[in-house]
């Protein structure tokens, strides 16, 4: 069993899975910085100063309180809709989406130019080449 399992972790497909995969975590928080720390500052500031971060409303009763962020409000227990947080995710998924189009582009268009390139034929099996030469010495005859 243990041979087996051996056997399966270190297959190629799973090896590149899990480098996939700790690629992907890793573009992700750069994505993340990205949107939080560059562009999110910049259309808050095009848009009069609006912090995306803390862009929410209020569902429940604060209790007379102001709540001034959504780390605030978390933490009396506050329900709050947070639609400065799911800007930033959606412009994330954005640019996720837009990079991994060109990524698939480039996969897809470097394939395109592998399968275009001309193959030699394939060789003639013994019985062709047997039959051609009774071909060619009976029409020798």
């Amino acid at each position: 069993m243990l041979k087996e399992f051996k056997a399966f972790a270190i297959k190629g497909n799973m090896v590149e899975l899990a480098i996939g995969v700790i690629i992907g975590a890793a573009f992700g928080a750069i994505v993340s910085s990205l949107v939080d720390d560059v562009f999110m500052p910049v259309i808050g500031l095009l848009l009069g100063g609006l912090d995306f971060s803390n862009w929410f409303i209020v569902l429940s009763d604060t209790g007379g309180e102001t709540v001034a962020s959504v780390a605030q409000a978390k933490e009396l227990g506050i329900a709050t809709l947070n639609i400065g947080l799911f800007v930033n995710a959606v412009v994330k998924f954005f640019i996720i989406a837009v990079v991994l189009f060109f990524v698939v582009k480039g996969i897809n268009s470097l394939r395109r130019k592998e399968e275009a390139k001309p193959t030699a034929p394939p060789s003639p099996t013994k019985e062709e080449t047997l039959l051609t030469e009774i071909r060619d010495l009976l029409a020798k005859k």
